[in-house]
């Protein structure tokens, strides 16, 4: 199952306006500006948090299982026009360890605003409050420990830059109080002062523009924590499998899908997989399409977009299919899903043979048009 919260704060901190505060712009940014001759460096990081007391009591009631248990937390960052970027680097996200204020100020604003947080002050330029034991002395404070850290690689063969990020480790230390939760640093490694020049913060190498939408955006792409963890059931009782043949050419039905839900409602949603062209028998031809047999299992389910196609609820051991004596179902938490979108259910099967994903039709993802919509609070 996965569960989505909003930041609740987020900046951009720029080191070559350093006392600017950009607590309302629509993207955020991790930059590196190189001057010609290699000499002048410019780098941004971004500072994010989110609300964890909603997560902690989900946790204690028991509808989110904890770390210990299994469950996993990613930071979600859509990708908003990045450029110049060499083919292969990572980002990173650190645990802050001084509080700041987000601020209201843009990057388009004349004059500046520097009330909030900027690359020198975590509070503002009139208040004084300078980031006090940072690294370099400004930019951010933040913890340094194995699980104070997390990293994300981009790929060469990378066509967008979305991010997803596995924070499990930093979230761990928020749940536990092992640190307070100031939220997140996110940056390229190293520091713009360090004196190992390899690190990609600290050479005179251009990496390019990350940018990424923000709380702020007009648009869906709003940056999420994800929890995940794998809810599934196995007891298949007297059922019979989809096997052999069957599984060549399998159709995978919803029975029970309505067309809206309400916001952050949390369903089973039932799923028949069947045999595309049955071989018919002497018994009734209804039966052969409507008997219950169940998928193998370890398949799995994953919600879209139906309009852009942008993945919500990816594959993985968050979206594995159950079974009970009726059949197979899906537990889905609708929480924080965006309001009148819609969304659509993809599948996909495995061989119990070979323990891998099946190609049916050719396409390795059924695609059935199952879509849906989730209402307006309050409506």
């Amino acid at each position: 199952m996965h569960y989505f919260t909003y930041p609740l704060e987020d900046a951009t901190l720029y080191e070559g306006s350093s006392s600017m505060n950009t607590g309302l712009d629509e993207i955020i940014e991790v930059r590196k500006d190189v001057g010609d001759a290699g000499a002048t460096i410019n780098v941004s990081r971004i500072v994010m948090k989110f609300d964890l007391n909603e997560v902690s009591s989900s946790i204690h009631q028991g509808l989110i299982p904890p770390i210990a248990s299994g469950s996993k937390f990613y930071l979600n960052l859509k990708d908003a026009g990045s450029h110049g970027l060499e083919t292969s680097q990572s980002l990173k996200a650190y645990s802050l360890r001084q509080s700041w204020l987000m601020g209201r100020g843009k990057k388009a604003f004349v004059p500046q605003i520097e009330e909030g947080a900027s690359w020198d002050f975590f509070n503002g330029k009139s208040e004084g409050g300078q980031w006090s034991g940072s690294i370099d002395g400004t930019g951010g404070w933040w913890h340094t420990g194995s699980l104070d850290s997390a990293s994300y690689d981009f790929s060469h063969t990378d066509t967008n830059h979305d991010v997803r990020m596995d924070v499990t480790n930093i979230i761990g230390t928020w749940l536990s109080e092992t640190r307070s939760n100031l939220g997140f640093i996110i940056k390229r490694s190293g520091s713009v002062t360090n004196d190992n020049i390899e690190t990609d913060e600290g050479s005179s190498d251009s990496l390019g523009q990350l940018k990424f939408f923000s709380r702020d955006t007009n648009t869906i792409y709003v940056p999420t924590l994800e929890a995940q963890w794998n809810d599934a059931i196995w007891h298949t009782s007297s059922l019979a499998e989809l096997n052999g043949r069957e599984l060549d050419d399998v159709v995978v039905n919803i029975t029970n899908l309505n067309n809206k839900y309400a916001p952050d409602s949390k369903v089973r949603i039932r799923v028949q997989g069947r045999p595309a062209y049955p071989i018919l028998t002497n018994s009734p031809s209804a039966s052969v399409f409507t008997k219950a047999k169940y998928l193998p299992s370890g398949s799995q389910y994953s919600i879209v977009d139906s309009v852009t196609e942008d993945v919500i609820v990816p594959f993985g051991s968050g979206s594995f299919i159950s079974c009970d004596s009726r059949g197979n179902f899906m537990d889905v938490w609708f929480k924080n899903f965006q309001p009148e979108r819609s969304y659509k259910f993809l599948f996909k099967v495995v061989s119990g043979s070979e323990g891998s994903f099946i190609a049916t039709r050719n396409q390795e993802v059924i695609d059935r048009n199952h879509e849906f919509i989730i209402q307006e609070a309050g409506a």
